[in-house]
């Protein structure tokens, strides 16, 4: 049985309200790492729409029941973009906003990185980048073993894809024919050392995963009706599904979209300011 409190999937709410969170998100990025002196903007803003559209629309949730058994499942591979992910939960009311203000402060549940056992909300911890396709593959099989009806949803970075460790789960999502679970790829083709294809290329990213026996959709990852349709979509595979979504490093902030070096780092006052006008200028619009 099912609470009042469950958000369903594919929740009807307009694509502009979607757009406009992504941005939110974005802001509330900057007001946090103005709390630790340092943190992931860029990786962060190039993933803002697909997390407003997961969490405000697509994933089935309930808030007041953060470990309710046949909610939708979400692991963040890309850990670091946790600080985007902690203002949505607050929002919904997995957790007091008040927690926000402690960012990665001593003894806060919030750290940079995700930690399932502090943070209601997040399914999985996250530290060392490479491991968390292989949890969404145990915790996809599990559902299938146990009949449940849930979804599993991961969400990694391209450069992610260099660890060895990701191609092994994706070969055992393909021998297990998990068809409830797809993978986000955020494209936004910047590692921390650099430019991904330059460091260690990956693509073809469609091909690669179709040859271990998923299908593949690639997408504009900051087109919030695009993500909505391929989010709809991977939902409804015979098979393990991937979603490449392409995306700007910093996207949102013109300066930093144009810099490969806000992949961690810390605003000074005047840079902060502008970032800040610049998106507040499409929320006003």
């Amino acid at each position: 049985m099912t609470s009042n409190s469950v958000l369903e999937r594919n929740r009807d709410v307009d694509r502009v309200v979607l757009a406009r969170r992504a941005d939110w998100i974005r802001l509330e990025t900057i007001r946090l790492i103005e709390i630790a002196k340092s943190g992931h903007y860029s990786s962060v803003f190039s993933c803002a729409e697909l997390l407003a559209v997961l969490y405000y629309r697509t994933l089935r949730l309930d808030p007041t029941n953060a470990r309710w058994q046949d909610r939708d499942r979400f692991v963040l591979g890309k850990g670091h973009a946790a600080i985007g992910l902690y203002p949505v939960l607050a929002d919904l009311g997995y957790f007091p906003a008040e927690w926000l203000e402690t960012y990665t402060r001593l003894g806060s549940p919030l750290g940079d990185h995700p930690d399932m056992n502090k943070v209601p909300g997040c399914d999985f911890s996250s530290g060392s980048i490479g491991h968390n396709l292989s949890v969404g593959v145990g915790i996809a099989l599990a559902a299938q073993l146990q009949k449940r009806d849930y979804l599993t949803w991961i969400m990694l970075g391209d450069g992610e894809l260099n660890e060895g460790q990701v191609w092994e789960a994706a070969m055992a999502a393909g021998q297990y024919g998990l068809s409830n679970l797809i993978a986000i790829v955020d494209a936004n083709g910047m590692g921390l050392d650099g430019d991904v294809e330059e460091v260690m290329g990956i693509e073809p990213i469609a091909d690669k995963f179709e040859a271990f026996g998923w299908s593949a959709t690639d997408i504009n990852g900051h087109d919030v009706d695009a993500v909505v349709e391929a989010f709809d979509a991977g939902q409804h595979r015979s098979r393990p599904h991937v979603i490449i979504a392409r995306t700007r490093k910093g996207k949102g902030v013109r300066f930093m979209e144009e810099s490969p070096h806000w992949h961690l780092g810390y605003l000074g006052p005047k840079d902060k300011d502008i970032a800040i006008a610049e998106i507040k200028s499409r929320l006003e619009r």
